[in-house]
């Protein structure tokens, strides 16, 4: 049943010498991504033979045949304790923004490829902006949406709410480029309407035995606590109290301030101790490769254990990996991988993601005091808890490439398959004397098939045409069950006990649970065929285009096919004009332009109208039955889906060029893009008689516009010096809504507004101008003579001073604004690589400009009256609520918190805060022992062995009054839920043999 703050100028000269781009390698007269592919150059690898490598490569690279996005330094950044994908990528690819709500290890981080394609309204929108992210050349299933139906709090998802992408051990990846290119993208197909992420694992060399082995220790040290006490409480509270309080007010003052001869409250605080701790982390892994040129393999094996600073929380991943590359004869070439994953998270003890799954409020009115033995005896209690969170995960293919004259055909099967585990128990004394326990068990599995012709054809030595067609088929299938359980018999029933004798009629009848039972199961197909044809003409120019058709399952009968198009042109300007000229290397411009198919994200859009299994609201959504009775209803919850909803697509244009200058010592890239992604759907309200609380409408389209940016320059380089390279990546981007459905120009739905023509990021909020200090200074109405009200209720002394802005005397909807963005509007990384003799070192600084968040946890600190006798999961304090409020409290005004505008409501510009920051992500030395004469001639032949030393997270400016800006969920608030992101420590060294 499915329940439904530091800023420099230079001249250009040293400007130019210090940016970076990743776009700086040339290939055949043409600038393209740097390392593209690299590892699978046969020039690369000393006696290899070049089919055996060349085959290798096609297969990993699978419809890829130029460059199209931009590649990460996987050497550098393989010195830091980066446990997941997204942490890897974070400022440094340009285009690519990652957004870590939380510093808890494993937990869901987002990724965007140039920008905000549609409104995130909550956390399962996000899921359907994401990039594809392929492991070579197998797209890679990520977290599905269906599973936050149940859910009755938007926070983590049901089940291990692991970060998938967090299984990917970055010592076994040879390179990463994220694909930006529209032709590329549209050669991949609909899975990469929002960009992709392209991985290549170390391959098999042939004819050449290595063994490899990275290690590193560290710590993950604990966050900075400022703890406080019901004193300091106090104090905040007093002005208010003093100004506003009535006498029945006062008697109302919380108990647990009230009594301050009660030490648990007003003795000392001294919980950071127990709730910040430093902890260990370390990684180990052993890669062997080795064979000949008609057989060769790899084999891999490793585990990390990260950690948070904070909470006990940590993950522990364990990889391995083998593939095999075999050439029977010289027109046929086998190649095969398997790689499995485990993960096992240690979540947070946190009590509002304990009753976010339990969906059980207790009496909040008396918070966890600050005491440490007040503390230290609730993780005793919780000692008794079972919340076990595995992943497991397996992918791979198989791969035959058949060569005969000028053709080439490749055949290709891979499968990704993964489940997630989570099992919850939580005992009386945590739970008001109830108990709770729940088991989740979901997979998710994709199979396909490829089969790609190729075929060259040179007429003369002038021109020449690549033609290749296409077909794929790909099959998905999301599964889960869920069950929980309350009021078990005692605390030593930690499972669902059912009568023992299968003859009597209630045989699977739990005993003294109250017990709810969820299932939902998912099927998508997607078949796709395309061709291409390329042209080149010498080394001047080249024009291409490409055509595909995709029939998709989750599209309705009607429009279940779409065909799409894509054509580029590149041109050396070099070659054609500047042939003898010395200082300038390369100069090549290109553009190109594709339309893509968007998959709907659910199997109901493909259905139409339906019955659901649905009986809650919108306060509780998880009612799985009436009367203990199954029953189907209309999805008046979750929104009527009718017919005629036509596939979404992406148009996206780019226009480029790329410079090469003093020997490629120095690169630049400038790339102008427009993607608009249309006719998507969203969820829109209708009116209340229809029964139905929304309803889904196609129409729905962005645009984003921007310019990615790169430099690179090699400053110094010397064979026996110092030398010095260096590299920047911008991004800027703005993104804009173009339509509505039904022609609509604005749309309302719950906190935000989408207004065409205005950014769809915005936040919408009342302007704040000050106070009322006296009834008199309300406005009055000239027509009627009252005074100025919010919905009916008239403003008074100690109300904010909220702007009118159409002048009716009314303060409501209408008079909101759309102000800020929550994406920044420039964002990029930095970084700097030093080598001398044999000694390195490197630092990278990444940084976000201009965007903004509203601090939500301010908010709720100031409305403390509301949020007390709430008594919801908004009101829940955790333990480390007992720290001194940050920022400047002066810059708040004094209202009147009692009064029944809720002053301190979050949807105001008070609260809204510039979120820009800049922080020192890395900084590593290196020294290589191997050249050292008494390791480099020892008998053991160390090709490689590195000593180093990386420290991560130290420091971040910002003028944010948060902890720290990158905690800002993705809809633009801030919290203060979120685990600091922690600082690591790490001591490792690898070597080869």
């Amino acid at each position: 049943m499915k329940m439904v703050r530091i800023i420099a100028s230079m001249s250009y000269t040293a400007l130019l010498s210090v940016l970076c781009l990743s776009n700086a390698a040339a290939k055949a007269g043409k600038a393209t991504p740097l390392n593209y592919n690299a590892n699978l150059r046969q020039d690369t690898i000393p006696g290899v033979k070049k089919k055996a490598i060349d085959t290798a490569s096609w297969v990993n690279n699978v419809a890829r045949t130029r460059g199209g996005g931009d590649s990460l330094n996987v050497r550098l950044n393989a010195l830091s304790p980066y446990l997941s994908l997204q942490q890897m990528l974070k400022g440094n690819v340009a285009g690519l923004y990652v957004k870590e709500t939380s510093g808890e290890p494993g937990t869901e981080q987002m990724m965007l490829v140039r920008g905000l394609s549609a409104p995130i309204f909550r956390n399962k929108d996000v899921n359907n902006i994401q990039p594809i992210v392929y492991l070579n050349g197998i797209p890679l299933i990520q977290n599905n949406n269906y599973i936050y139906d149940i859910q009755k709090y938007d926070f983590n998802p049901i089940g291990p709410a692991t970060n998938l992408l967090a299984g990917i051990d970055i010592n076994t990846i040879q390179s990463v480029e994220v694909i930006k290119d529209p032709v590329e993208l549209a050669k991949l197909g609909p899975l990469a309407a929002n960009g992709a992420i392209w991985i290549t694992t170390k391959q098999a060399k042939s004819g050449i035995r290595q063994i490899s082995v990275n290690s590193y220790f560290g710590m993950a040290k604990s966050d900075h606590a400022s703890p406080i006490n019901a004193e300091y409480v106090n104090r905040f509270r007093k002005p208010f109290y003093q100004k506003y309080a009535t006498a029945s007010d006062v008697i109302n003052y919380p108990g647990y301030l009230r009594d301050s001869t009660n030490l648990d409250y007003y003795g000392p605080a001294k919980w950071g101790d127990l709730y910040y701790k430093t902890a260990p982390i370390h990684s180990v892994d052993l890669s062997i490769s080795g064979g000949s040129e008609r057989a060769n393999f790899r084999f891999f094996a490793g585990n990390t254990k990260s950690a948070g600073g904070a909470d006990n929380t940590s993950l522990d991943r364990y990889n391995t990996s083998f593939q095999i590359n075999m050439s029977p004869y010289e027109w046929v070439t086998v190649s095969s991988m398997v790689n499995a994953t485990r993960m096992d998270r240690n979540r947070n003890r946190g009590i509002r993601d304990r009753f976010a799954e339990t969906r059980y409020i207790p009496d909040l009115s008396n918070p966890l005091p600050p005491s440490k033995e007040i503390y230290q005896s609730f993780l005793d209690e919780y000692e008794k808890v079972i919340d076990e969170n595995r992943n497991s995960g397996v992918q791979g293919y198989f791969a035959m490439n058949f060569k005969v004259s000028k053709f080439s055909l490749l055949t290709k099967l891979n499968f990704d398959y993964n489940e997630g585990i989570r099992d919850v128990f939580y005992p009386t004394t945590l739970m008001e004397n109830n108990n709770y326990v729940s088991n989740y068990f979901g997979y998710n599995q994709r199979f396909g098939v490829t089969n790609i012709l190729t075929f060259d054809q040179k007429i003369g030595t002038d021109h020449k045409f690549d033609f290749e067609i296409g077909q794929s088929f790909q099959s998905d299938l999301n599964k889960y069950n869920y069950a929980n359980a309350y009021n078990g018999p005692n605390d030593f029933i930690k499972i669902n006990v059912v009568d023992g004798d299968p003859n009597k009629p209630l045989y699977l009848t739990p005993i003294n649970f109250m017990v709810y039972r969820y299932t939902d199961r998912e099927q998508r197909r997607l078949f796709s065929v395309y061709g291409s044809v390329k042209y080149k003409y010498k080394d001047l120019f080249s024009i291409s285009g490409l055509i595909r058709d995709d029939g998709s399952s989750t599209s309705q009968p009607g429009s279940r096919w779409l065909v799409t198009p894509a054509a580029s042109a590149q041109w050396n300007l070099k070659n054609q004009f500047l042939k003898g000229n010395t200082f300038i290397d390369q100069l090549t411009a290109e553009v190109s332009w594709s339309r893509i198919g968007k998959l709907f994200n659910d199997d109901r859009f493909g259905s139409g109208p339906q019955y659901r299994v649905e009986n809650g609201w919108g306060a509780e959504p998880t009612i799985p039955g009436y009367n203990g009775l199954a029953t189907i209803t209309r999805p008046y919850a979750s929104g009527w889906v009718g017919y005629d909803l036509r596939w979404p697509y992406t148009d996206q244009l780019n226009v480029g060029m790329n410079i090469g200058l003093l020997n490629n010592r120095l690169n630049a890239s400038l790339t102008f893009y427009q993607k608009d992604d249309k006719r998507m759907l969203i969820n829109t309200p209708v009116p209340t008689e229809t029964g139905y609380a929304s309803m889904f409408s196609s129409g729905l389209s962005v645009r984003n516009t921007g310019i990615d940016l790169g430099l690179k320059g090699s400053i110094l380089r010397k064979a026996a010096g110092l030398n010095w390279e260096t590299g920047l990546n911008l991004n800027v981007n703005r993104n804009k809504l173009t339509e509505l459905p039904d022609g609509l120009k604005e749309l309302a739905i719950g906190n935000r507004k989408l207004i065409v023509g205005q950014a769809i990021d915005k936040f919408w909020v009342y302007e704040n101008t000050g106070i009322y200090n006296t009834d008199g200074e309300v406005p009055n109405n000239p027509a009627n003579q009252e005074k100025l009200n919010f919905e009916g209720t008239t403003l008074k002394a100690g109300d904010p001073k909220w702007k009118d802005q159409n002048g009716d005397f009314i303060i409501n909807d209408e008079d909101k604004v759309l102000k800020g963005n929550s994406m920044p509007k420039l964002s990029g990384g930095w970084y700097n690589e030093f080598n001398y003799g044999n000694f390195s070192f490197n630092f990278n600084v990444i940084f976000a400009l201009g965007q903004k968040a509203l601090n939500e946890q301010a908010a709720n600190n100031f409305d403390f009256i509301n949020k007390e006798s709430g008594n919801d999961i908004g009101s829940i304090k955790e333990i480390n609520s007992w720290q001194a409020y940050g920022g400047d409290l002066g810059k708040y005004p004094i209202y009147n918190p009692w009064s029944s505008v809720v002053a301190y409501r979050l949807d105001q510009d008070l609260f809204l805060e510039n979120a820009s920051y800049l922080k020192l992500r890395s900084v590593s030395v290196g020294y290589d022992l191997s050249k050292l004469p008494w390791l480099s001639n020892s008998k053991v032949g160390f090709k490689r062995a590195l000593l180093y030393v990386t420290a991560n997270n130290l420091f971040t400016i910002t003028s944010f009054s948060g902890s720290d800006p990158e905690l800002i969920d993705y809809t633009g608030l801030y919290s203060g839920y979120g685990m600091a992101i922690p600082k690591t420590f790490t001591l490792g060294i690898k070597f080869d043999l």
